[in-house]
Parts: C-alpha cells; structure tokens; sequence
C-alpha cells in the first residue's frame, strides 16, 4: 500500500504521542527525533512492501499463460510468491 508523505507523517507524530502518554517511556532524544526516526522506519517498511509486492506480480506475469489480475488463480499465485518472498527476508 502506498501512503502518502503527509500520511506517514500523522501516523509517526500518533506514534510518538502515544510512546509519549506511556509512563514507562522515558525519551532519550527530543520528540522531533523520535518522531524522524519513527517515520523513517515506517517508509523503509513501506518500501520493503512495495518491493515484495513487485516481486510477486513479476513471478505471476513470468507465467508462460496469461493470468488475468483478481481471479481465484492469480490471487493464489499473488499470496504464494508474496509469502515466498517475506521468507526469504526472514520477517
């Protein structure tokens, strides 16, 4: 799923308002730095998607047929090689 800059930007400040509210949790940086490094993460991981995405739909268009997008087969395929590809990054 693609998000926008301004999306991920909400969800890291919601992030680190609520690791802020949280008694336990003592800030060693300031909260602009938590909130940059939370977004940070957020975009890598959304990145990593993306790629595992393409990877997928690349393994299904290298099918010697033709497999058309949102049937029962092509869904299959989709979550068999999105899988694969989450194995071999180990997550």
């Amino acid at each position: 799923m693609r998000l926008s800059r301004d999306k991920v930007n909400k969800v890291a400040h919601v992030v680190s308002d609520a690791l802020a509210s949280v008694d336990e949790v003592d800030f060693v940086e300031d909260r602009n730095t938590i909130r940059l490094e939370v977004r940070k993460i957020l975009e890598d991981l959304l990145n990593q998607e993306a790629r595992i995405d393409q990877s997928a739909r690349q393994k299904i268009e290298s099918q010697k047929r033709t497999i058309l997008e949102g049937s029962q087969e092509w869904d299959i395929l989709y979550r068999k090689y999105y899988n694969e590809e989450v194995k071999k990054l180990g997550i």
